[in-house]
């Protein structure tokens, strides 16, 4: 069950209609109805975040075709020490595993490569696919965007740590010494589960 705000779950649901509206319609007169069902969209959002109105607008509208869910790949890395390795956020001064949006054109695996040697510098080659989530099923505040999140077991090549445009610091960490923890991205209890999966490396992937 989600665990987003009703007011959430009506917000895209609502936006899920319209797009998929404007995107089949042949009637004019219906695609403005659509519009303005992707407008009434706009305003529950705007009404319960502190989205600014004119970029809350640019994002649906940018949005073209049938709308599908927005994918999130995060690298999981071990050292072998067993510690894990998080990146520090520069925007928040919190920490998350490498990650970001996959892009057009690229595998997961290879997007947890990308994201991992933008963000630490390090090196890494994909192994496993650990967990694929549902945002709206995990403790995250919300998002516009529906989400489902990948968690890719990788392990380390080569590369030396660096910070990036969105990363300032780069770390592993235990089990027990967590930093806070930016969980837009990432909650406490999936890196306790990535320590799950570490321990014991049979464990089947994750999927909601």
């Amino acid at each position: 069950m989600s665990q987003n705000p009703l007011w959430l779950q009506w917000a895209q649901q609502i936006q899920s209609i319209a797009q998929a509206g404007i995107t089949y319609t042949k009637d004019p007169y219906d695609r403005e109805r659509f519009e303005q069902l992707r407008a009434i969209a706009g305003e529950i959002l705007a009404r319960y975040t502190s989205i600014p109105d004119d970029i809350l607008s640019q994002e649906l509208a940018a949005e073209q075709g049938y709308l599908t869910p927005k994918v999130d790949v995060r690298a999981v890395v071990f050292n072998p020490r067993g510690e894990l390795l998080l990146v520090r956020e520069r925007k928040e001064g919190l920490w998350s595993l490498p990650g970001g949006w996959a892009d057009v054109g690229e595998s997961p695996a290879e997007a947890a490569v990308r994201e991992v040697r933008e963000e630490s510098g390090y090196e890494v080659r994909p192994t496993k696919m650990l967990a694929v989530y549902d945002r709206a099923r995990h403790d995250h505040p919300p998002l516009i965007w529906y989400v489902y999140k990948l968690f890719i077991r990788c392990e380390l090549v080569a590369g030396t740590p660096g910070n990036s445009l969105e990363t300032d610091q780069i770390g592993f960490f235990d089990r027990d010494h967590l930093p806070p923890l930016s969980t837009s991205r990432v909650t406490e209890a999936q890196i306790r589960r990535m320590f799950q999966h570490y321990d014991n490396p049979d464990l089947p992937t994750d999927f909601d």
